[in-house]
């Protein structure tokens, strides 16, 4: 069973006025304890007696028992709930309201703070993205189709997945209706895959850049790259809306369960759905990517030193026809400068390596910085789906994991201001701009620069 499922077989709501009763065998209430009460006072059952009843109502303070069995619960009815140790360790009855409401206090606020700035930084960042990019001719390159694209999925993520998210984790309930449960969970999947997705592409992208770079400007296209962004934008609905509203991804359990508990919104997927979704937005893209950079860094590894090698000879060479020409007078002058011209090229050639390299360096640590922040749940997600209620983990651990996955569509837009000098002052040049007092120091862009990204 869920860890949040447990409250809502009870029938308990957070916030309500209803009695709730729980049901233990363990060491907590004996019997029903509670009752309505009028000053924020009221009593729980008996702590020490071995299984039965515990019940709160209205501003009153009870016991419960968690969904192991073994944990003791303190439960008040407005709605908030501490969490104490098992056995006979928790008092179960006299408590207040203001005690309960002392203790998960400052856990609260901790969790909304962060949780909010999450959502901020991940709004804002990757809105500065798009901004940037449209509004800087420099940025406008094919490569960065993939970028703003990312940018957009990141920043739906942040407004369509981790909001719902947030509001769940922050009130203890779910306030929006049956239907938008299923909207929502649709939704986290989807952006999250399309997200992922994107990254695989643009592993792909620099791959073909770096180790075929002559093939490059005829494979990769404009047609080929908004293909490509196409298939990404429709593939992550085959996992999410069409087996979400269809009932294809839960058991028949949690269907029942579900349309007795309409206002209850826990995402409980079976064994076949586990095992496709997560392979479609995690493991097979993971996997791409992972070849894809192990092959570009070999061919980065082959190139510098082809580079490094040719660069000393033609140190040698410059030196040796500087020889000739001391020495010689009959050392024609356009010789010298075909020299000059062949280091002019060898320079650009130099140059243009050394950008693709910074690129594929800065979307490299993209990739590593999305296996880190993805890794761990979607372990979770496998391993609890198939090992079942053996394989139980806490709530709070669960809640950190998702936390931890919603955090890496606030990372992307860091990490290219951070190790990219284009980007960094395209980020910097648009933020002036938002403020009146930088308005003069904000330059405009003439028509021909004004264009659309696309």
């Amino acid at each position: 069973m869920d860890p949040q499922m447990w409250w809502y077989d009870t029938g308990f709501v957070p916030g309500g006025a209803q009695i709730a009763a729980v049901v233990g065998n363990s060491t907590c209430g004996g019997g029903v304890g509670g009752g309505v009460g009028v000053d924020g006072d009221g009593g729980g059952g008996n702590n020490n007696s071995s299984g039965g009843v515990g019940a709160v109502a209205a501003g009153a303070v009870g016991c419960a028992i968690g969904p192991d069995n073994k944990t003791a619960h303190t439960v008040a009815g407005d709605g908030t709930a501490a969490i104490g140790g098992g056995g006979g360790d928790l008092v179960g009855g006299g408590g207040t309201a203001e005690d309960v409401a002392a203790a998960v206090g400052p856990v609260l606020v901790i969790k909304t703070v962060a949780m909010c700035s999450i959502i901020l930084c991940a709004v804002l960042g990757n809105a500065l993205v798009v901004i940037s990019v449209v509004r800087h001719r420099k940025l406008r390159i094919l490569t960065n189709y993939y970028v703003v694209s990312l940018a957009f999925a990141d920043f739906l993520v942040a407004l369509c997945a981790m909001s719902f998210n947030a509001s769940v984790e922050i009130t203890g309930k779910w306030m929006f209706g049956y239907v938008m449960c299923d909207v929502w969970n649709s939704l986290d999947v989807y952006f999250s895959t399309a997200s992922i997705l994107h990254l695989c592409c643009i592993s792909v992208d620099r791959y073909y850049a770096i180790v075929s770079p002559l093939q490059y400007p005829i494979t990769m296209t404009q047609r080929t790259v908004l293909y490509m962004l196409l298939n990404v934008w429709t593939l992550p609905a085959l996992i999410s809306f069409l087996p979400i509203f269809f009932g294809w991804y839960t058991t028949a359990e949690h269907q029942a369960f579900r349309r007795k508990n309409p206002m209850s919104c826990v995402f409980v997927v079976n064994r076949y759905y586990a095992i496709i979704s997560s392979s479609v937005s995690f493991w097979i893209p993971g996997v791409v990517m992972i070849v894809m950079y192990y092959r570009i860094y070999k061919e980065a590894v082959r190139q510098r030193q082809a580079l490094s090698r040719t660069s000393s000879n033609i140190i040698l060479n410059s030196i040796h026809q500087h020889r000739v020409q001391h020495y010689s007078h009959r050392l024609r002058p356009p010789d010298s400068e075909n020299m000059s011209n062949g280091n002019v090229t060898t320079a650009k050639t130099s140059t243009s390596w050394r950008t693709e390299h910074k690129a594929a360096r800065t979307l490299g640590i993209i990739m590593g910085v999305f296996l880190l922040c993805w890794l761990p749940f979607f372990l979770w997600y496998v391993i609890s789906t198939l090992c079942g209620d053996p394989c139980s983990f806490p709530e709070t651990l669960v809640t950190v994991l998702f936390w931890i996955g919603y955090f890496n569509s606030s990372l992307n837009p860091l990490i290219y201001a951070y190790f990219n000098r284009d980007f960094r002052e395209a980020f910097k040049n648009t933020l002036q701009c938002v403020f009146p007092c930088c308005q003069s120091c904000c330059p405009k862009e003439s028509d021909s620069t004004a264009m659309s990204y696309v």
